[in-house]
């Protein structure tokens, strides 16, 4: 399965789908700037190669959503789990299949079935649905069933679990030193009851488990891991899919040719290279060179290779269900996850809501500086005006202060003078446990502001850094829905 490297489809394109005879496509922002579009990228692709592929994308809700028009965008996963209802999970799951559907997806790679522990994971955090395995478990679940119901594969991943990895597999290889009896008390049970409830797909992850696997490879090249244990011992009959081979954590393993070689060795149905054609086009070539010199033998690869026929040829028509267009229960949907998810982390001093009816500054982070790498709502792209507007709601009527997401000297000096000069302060607080700058700007402001509250944005790790004197409180991630709830909250 390999990814396409614009929105509009061109010869060579086509070309390299013919050369490699990849069985799908992985869809990214950069393929999406319209449903009308998209159909015509699908539509092209395929009328030119004359069979029918398999099409995926990450859609797991929250920070990562691919195709942000026509979808209703979810709150993270950590919020859904906090939010308490399984019925949430549930509908989520329906919602999100039927506007996939619409929209040409065949294959959503999620949900997250890790869980997290107290060591802190970079890259998963509210990707999850928590710390209790049986709650990611019946969340996670719930879900599979809710887009299967809606016509859409899931594809739960990291197996066998990375809730607890030490380093982001996208930059660099990590180890987890998680034993058996760990991994099965903690990591395994949301992916085995996953697998029990009739999944079609597991997508396995790239960190060394040298307790699991003694040999000290990547999980994606253990065949001790995905074929003796996953399809083995565990009997799992879908299609195995490895992560993007062309992470960080295998680049420097080893090239991306002896790593597909590897990761099909290994007992991986499907393939990702998800990025650029040199890497798509040599991984393609040295699985049919081994095939040549018996390295991989045939009879496993046709096995695979049914395995993918199968489940491509078990979607229903490439687009169905009408035009695409979010789902009109879902917004009000993603409204009351969110709502219910909100949660205070630290008490702050009383009177902070009376505090509001006077002079106050709300300072808020740039979001539209991600643009270009993350899915950014229209409404929260514009900054200044989202602010005033939310807080209005509530006859509120703040100075809002804009800050870099990792906001200069400049910024910081403004914000705790403006904050100095209000009797309420709202410091909308992005990841200061990982970035020096965002430490700065909360010091800064706490120092200096009358009454404060802090919003925690994305992970909840900032926590720690609060004194009981301000008020915390987070909604796990910023979608627009999250952060309705958390305004909302904070005004009444």
């Amino acid at each position: 399965m390999i990814g396409l490297p614009g929105a509009t489809l061109r010869d060579e394109d086509v070309r390299l789908f013919r050369d490699t005879r990849a069985a799908g496509l992985i869809l990214y922002r950069r393929n999406f700037e319209s449903p009308a579009q998209l159909a015509a990228l699908l539509g092209g692709l395929e009328s030119a190669l004359g069979r029918r592929l398999l099409v995926a994308t990450d859609h797991e809700g929250g920070r990562i959503v691919m195709l942000g028009r026509g979808v209703t965008i979810f709150p993270d996963n950590l919020a859904v789990g906090t939010a308490g209802e399984e019925t949430f999970a549930h509908r989520e799951g329906l919602i999100e299949a039927r506007e996939l559907r619409r929209l040409g997806v065949d294959l959503s790679l999620g949900p997250v079935l890790d869980v997290l522990t107290e060591r802190y994971s970079p890259n998963i955090g509210i990707r999850s649905y928590g710390k209790d395995p049986k709650i990611v478990s019946r969340y996670g679940v719930a879900r599979i069933r809710g887009m299967a119901r809606g016509g859409v594969a899931a594809c739960p991943k990291h197996f066998p679990g990375k809730g607890h990895s030490p380093l982001d597999a996208h930059l660099r290889l990590p180890r987890i030193e998680s034993t058996w009896d760990e991994m099965h008390g903690t990591h395994l049970p949301p992916f085995l009851d996953a697998i029990a409830a009739g999944v079609e797909c597991v997508m396995t992850s790239h960190p060394v488990y040298p307790n699991l696997d003694p040999s000290g490879v990547p999980a994606t090249f253990s065949r001790l891991i995905v074929e003796n244990y996953l399809r083995g011992q565990v009997g799992f009959r879908g299609v195995i899919v490895s992560d993007d081979l062309e992470m960080g954590a295998v680049s420097e393993t080893c090239p991306i040719g002896e790593a597909a070689v590897r990761t099909a060795d290994a007992g991986h149905d499907l393939l990702l290279v998800c990025h650029t054609e040199p890497a798509q086009r040599a991984a393609a070539s040295a699985l049919v060179d081994a095939y040549r010199t018996g390295r991989l033998p045939w009879r496993g690869l046709e096995a695979a290779a049914q395995r993918v026929r199968k489940l491509r040829e078990s979607r229903g028509p490439r687009s169905e269900g009408g035009t695409p267009a979010p789902e009109p229960e879902g917004p009000p949907l993603a409204m009351a996850i969110a709502t219910r998810a909100v949660t205070v982390v630290s008490p702050g001093q009383p009177g902070f809501r009376r505090a509001l009816n006077e002079r106050v500054t709300v300072i808020f982070p740039r979001f539209s500086e991600l643009a270009p790498r993350i899915t950014i709502e229209p409404e929260v792209a514009q900054e200044t005006q989202y602010v005033g507007d939310t807080f209005a709601r509530a006859g509120i009527h703040p100075e809002t202060v804009v800050v870099a997401i990792e906001p200069t000297p400049d910024q910081i000096a403004h914000a705790a003078d403006r904050a100095a000069a209000a009797d309420a302060t709202v410091l909308f607080l992005y990841d200061a446990h990982l970035y020096a700058s965002n430490r700065a700007l909360l010091d800064a402001v706490r120092a200096r502001a009358r009454a404060l509250a802090v919003v925690l944005l994305r992970d909840p790790y900032d926590a720690a850094l609060l004194s009981p004197q301000t008020l915390g409180i987070t909604a796990y991630g910023w979608r627009r829905c999250q952060l309705d709830a958390v305004i909302a909250r904070l005004c009444h």
